[in-house]
Formats: C-alpha cells, sequence, structure tokens
C-alpha cells in the first residue's frame, strides 16, 4: 500500500518571506514523499508589495490567502492567528514551516503550536538585542517554541546555544534568500529596469529603502534621515522605491530633487537595480544580506543589526540614523568601501540542505517510528 505525502504548511505574508519561501518550495515540491501547502497571510496586501512577487519567482499561487492586511501589531498578529486555525484544522500539516521575523512568523508559530503541530522555524536565532524593535519580539517568542530551528549564519547558532536550546533541534543551513538571487541574478542584469528609469548606460547612483516605524514614521526622525540624504545625492543621485506608508510623511518634508522617489519594484527589478548601484543605503536585514552576496556596499541607517555576519565578513556597517551619523559613515565608505566576501553556506544550496532536514525529520524520522 503506498504511503501518502506528508503535508508540510508554510507561512508567507510580507515581501521578503517569499524570497525565502521560493527555493524551499521548489525543492519540497519536487520530493514525492512530501506535499508542500502554501499559506499567504496578505499581511503585505499591495500587489507590487506581494502579488507580483510570485510571478518574479515562479511559486505556484497559494493553497490559502488570509487576506489579512494591514493593522496595528496586535490586531494583525491576532488577526492571522484567528483566520489560520482552521486552515490548519483542515489541512491538517505535520509541521508548520515560518520564515523570518513578521507578524505572520510570530502568528502562524503560536497558532501551530496550541494544536500540537511541529513549528520549524527557517532564519531562526538572529539577535539585535534590541527589544524596542517589534522583529526582535517575534524572533525570542518563535524560537522559544519551535521545534526545530533552522539558521542562516554561525551568530544565530551560537544565541540559540546561549538561550538553552539542544544543539539537536539546530541545523546551520544556509540562507535561502541567497539561493533566490543566485537563481535570478542574470535574469534581474537583463531586465532593463535602469533603462526604464532614465538611467544613463554605466551611471552611478545609490539606492535607498527605508520601512521600519522608529525610521519612517516620526516626522522629525526621518527629516533628519531625509536631510542626510539630501546631502549625499548632491554627491551621487538617488533612486528609492518607496513603501506605501512612507510617501504620505515624506511630501511633508524637504527632499533634494536628485533623491527620485519610485513606485515599488518586483524582485527582478529590484534585484537589478541593487546590482547597478554603487552603495545601498537602507534598514531591511535581506538588504544587508543580499548586498553582501552581489558584493555593493552597504550603509544600514539603524544602531544595530541582527545579522552581524554582513559586517564581520561581508559589505555592510552600521549608519545609524542622525544625519551626523550617517554622513560619518558615508565619508568612510567613500573613503574606504568595503570589498567583503561571501559567508560561509550562502551558496544557493539552503533550499536542498532544508529539504534534508525535513526530510530526515518528518518522513524518514515518521517511518522508524
Amino acid at each position: 500500500m503506498e504511503t501518502a505525502p506528508t503535508s508540510l504548511a508554510i507561512i508567507a505574508g510580507a515581501r521578503p518571506n517569499f524570497m525565502k519561501v521560493a527555493p524551499l518550495m521548489h525543492a519540497l515540491s519536487a520530493d514525492p514523499a512530501i506535499k508542500p501547502i502554501l499559506i499567504h497571510t496578505g499581511q503585505h496586501y499591495d500587489h507590487n508589495m506581494s502579488g507580483q512577487f510570485f510571478q518574479d519567482l515562479g511559486i505556484a499561487e497559494p493553497d490559502y490567502h488570509l487576506e489579512v492586511g494591514s493593522g496595528s501589531h496586535a490586531a494583525q498578529t491576532a488577526e492571522i492567528m484567528k483566520r489560520l486555525e482552521p486552515v490548519l484544522l483542515e489541512s491538517k500539516p505535520a509541521g508548520l514551516i515560518i520564515v523570518g521575523d513578521v507578524n505572520s512568523t510570530v502568528a502562524g508559530a503560536l497558532v501551530a503550536k496550541k494544536l500540537g503541530i511541529d513549528v520549524i522555524h527557517i532564519e531562526a536565532g538572529l539577535r539585535s538585542f534590541d527589544r524596542t524593535m517589534p522583529e526582535e519580539i517575534n524572533r525570542i517568542v518563535t524560537d522559544s517554541i519551535s521545534d526545530l530551528l533552522l539558521v542562516t549564519e554561525e551568530s544565530g547558532r551560537a544565541n540559540l546555544l546561549r538561550e538553552g536550546v539542544a544543539e539537536s533541534r539546530i541545523h546551520l543551513v544556509g540562507n535561502l534568500m541567497i539561493d533566490t538571487l543566485r537563481r535570478h541574478r542574470d535574469q534581474a542584469l537583463k531586465s532593463g529596469v535602469q533603462a526604464r528609469l532614465g538611467i544613463e548606460p554605466g551611471a552611478a547612483y545609490g539606492l535607498v529603502t527605508l520601512h521600519r516605524p522608529a525610521n519612517v514614521d516620526d516626522p522629525e526622525q526621518l527629516g533628519k534621515i531625509l536631510s542626510a540624504l539630501s546631502e549625499i545625492a548632491q554627491e551621487l543621485p538617488l533612486y528609492w522605491p518607496m513603501h506605501p506608508r512612507t510617501r504620505s510623511t515624506v511630501a511633508r518634508l524637504p527632499l533634494s530633487e536628485r533623491i527620485h522617489i519610485l513606485e515599488p519594484l518586483g524582485y527582478i527589478e529590484f534585484l537589478a537595480m541593487q546590482a547597478g548601484s554603487r552603495v545601498v543605503l537602507t534598514d531591511s536585514g535581506g538588504i544587508q544580506e543580499e548586498t553582501t552576496v552581489l558584493g555593493v556596499p552597504c550603509l544600514t541607517l539603524r544602531d544595530n543589526t541582527e545579522r552581524p555576519v554582513t559586517i564581520d565578513a561581508g559589505t555592510n556597517r552600521l549608519a545609524g540614523t542622525s544625519r551626523e551619523s550617517i554622513l560619518k559613515a558615508w565619508a568612510e565608505h567613500r573613503a574606504n568601501p568595503k570589498k567583503g566576501q561571501e559567508p560561509p553556506l550562502w551558496d544557493g544550496k539552503a533550499g536542498e540542505r532544508c529539504h534534508a532536514v525535513l526530510r530526515r525529520h518528518f518522513v524518514e524520522g515518521a517511518a522508524q517510528g
């Protein structure tokens, strides 16, 4: 009698999740012993913020779409939990795979654990040690109740061991986001986005992304950052695909005409813009990782990072969030741009290693009783 495949549900909700989910879906879908079930919470609900990613990354439409939308952290997390529970009760997966550190991540972990479903956290163990960041709370809570913890860099493993997680539950697998980057880099370089935006071939430019509430929701704080960016733009024109939430605040503040505001870009075009830029200024964790592999200098507009390997080995440097600290980091970058090197296991094979861990736990382990 043929054994039915083991069902594993995968949660994705925010833009960075899709880059991590794509190589995992490809690896699991190729295994006849595993049936992946993709659940899109709808935490990012704009087409350019998520829908476009399904096309760009070659991901099939989700099996379930919770259509949660925006809201406060509490309201959004609660709504995801409320809508996810009946989906898990209906689909009965053996495990729930969650990625990253967004509200969808912690909500999925809580619902699954209370239903007795194994929780697998991919990108576990990252720590900024700043509990004012909502993402840090999500990481800590999620890791504390996860059954399998798959980490991207050695710091994640060290953090989990220090927090008392059993070594047998921790697996260093590499970085799924880098799998996606490597798979699509050549396609991105042919996208023609620079020409579409009027950037001359070979012209120097910088790229900006900001989304963290501490940077963009307070007009006074955002004004300090814009002042620094406007000064940098006098030396290097900047292109900024802007998060919808940020536009209304920016519209009320002084901004250099050499900072070009763009609509959100799909993954392929954004990757092309990163690869062609002279420097990226960001507060995103994932972009710190991508620029390291692309060899593009990155100035992170934060006082800390949960991805220290991007500083220790990569192209990243912390720039802080004040006008003075950002301009100081810019001057240091101009004097000594970081070259960087690829961190261990960021080789495009993280999806295969994740699949191997999951197969041992859910298929081979179950077969052994």
